[in-house]
């Protein structure tokens, strides 16, 4: 039976609970939790061999759970001896190889599944023009693969799927094979169609960047668990792990000790040799469970730290200097550690001593 529409708005469109998969000996997805609400675009982020992938073949249905259950619209779909097939989950897929079928046009390509479905032509034209206009490849409706781009072919695959409505599009590392320029071009046509027509997406990708700009949500995979689902702000500014936040952007770690807590600001004082006493905001979880004395690390973006001939900050080395285009990375040295900085001010030459400050909102700190 239906559910009221507003009662189905409620329900997360995808649900995974205490999902786990072996593969042989290898515990590949250990335990993880995860519900996904309609209109989302939760990104599973992690890198190679950290679940993400397998994740994504037990909700398409490809593989069964070992342990857990998946819900689709509050729907038992996988666990507890149920295994609805992969066609009876109105799903769509957009996959890494493009697999679009060689020897049919474009049009055929994305009418196919309406066909099978047993739409009428009229229909099949009308949803398959719309959808052509909706990935910018109406004038290329009648072209073979073979006379297409990469970027063009993947188009094709995501109008194929998009095509038949599901209620959730799934997504396996779709822009891997394009080069950067083509990755990027292809990134603003998802977060376009996202906007627009408000499908529910579950993307996998080891991108960080990729990740950053198409989520609402990001679940950062390690080993078979997440070790964070929140926010693209959330997870680049508020790492819970050091597994976080040296996997998501790039992150200078400075190893250090508890001196001082402050549960109520949310803020720790870490003392790190030959670097000084740094002021940190905390998970709150965090600052309960520590102790003085504790070990910890403080979490500095490069494009935090700030470098300039004197200063209240502490003495660094100029090791190396990059010009990246839009800015420039600076390799530092600070009391033997490496550090990294990133300014759109020429800095000074190799060899050179400076001090680094960082932005004392940003600082954050990580057990």
């Amino acid at each position: 039976m239906a559910l009221p529409a507003s009662e189905a708005d409620t329900i997360p469109r995808l649900n995974l609970s205490r999902l786990v998969k072996r593969l042989g000996d290898k515990l590949v997805v250990n335990g993880i939790d995860l519900a996904v609400d309609p209109g989302e675009c939760v990104v599973l982020l992690g890198p190679s061999g950290c679940g993400k992938t397998t994740t994504l073949r037990m909700v398409a249905g490809f593989i069964d759970p070992d342990e857990g259950e998946i819900h689709i619209e509050g729907r038992l779909t996988a666990g507890r001896g149920a295994s609805i097939p992969t066609e009876r989950r109105q799903l769509g897929m957009v996959f890494q190889s493009y697999a679009v079928w060689p020897h049919k046009s474009v049009f055929d390509n994305i009418a196919f599944g309406l066909k099978v479905a047993g739409h009428d032509r009229d229909t099949v034209k009308r949803k398959v023009h719309q959808v052509l206009e909706l990935v910018q490849l109406g004038a290329l409706a009648g072209r073979f693969p073979g006379e297409l781009s990469g970027g063009q072919q993947q188009r094709v695959a995501l109008a194929r799927a998009v095509v038949m409505e599901p209620n959730l599009l799934l997504f396996d590392e779709p822009l891997s094979n394009l080069d950067a320029g083509l990755r990027e071009e292809l990134r603003g046509e998802l977060q376009r169609l996202h906007a627009d027509k408000g499908i529910t997406m579950l993307y996998v990708t080891h991108d960080q960047q990729e990740a950053l700009a198409l989520a609402d949500r990001i679940a950062v995979m390690n080993a078979g668990r997440i070790e964070q689902f929140d926010s693209p702000e959330a997870v680049y500014r508020r790492p819970r792990s050091r597994f976080v936040a040296n996997f998501v952007g790039t992150a200078n770690l400075l190893e250090g000790r508890i001196v001082a807590k402050d549960g109520n600001a949310s803020r720790l004082g870490i003392e790190i040799d030959d670097c000084g006493t740094f002021l940190a905001k905390a998970n709150r979880d965090f600052i309960s469970s520590s102790r003085i004395g504790d070990r910890a690390a403080i979490v500095i973006r490069p494009e935090d730290l700030d470098l300039a001939p004197e200063g209240s900050g502490f003495a660094v080395t100029i090791k190396e200097v990059t010009f990246l285009g839009d800015c420039y990375e600076v390799s530092l040295e600070a009391a033997g550690k490496r550090l990294r900085a990133r300014t759109r001010r020429r800095p000074a030459a190799r060899d050179a001593k400076v001090v680094a400050t960082p932005d004392p909102e940003t600082i954050w700190a990580v057990p």
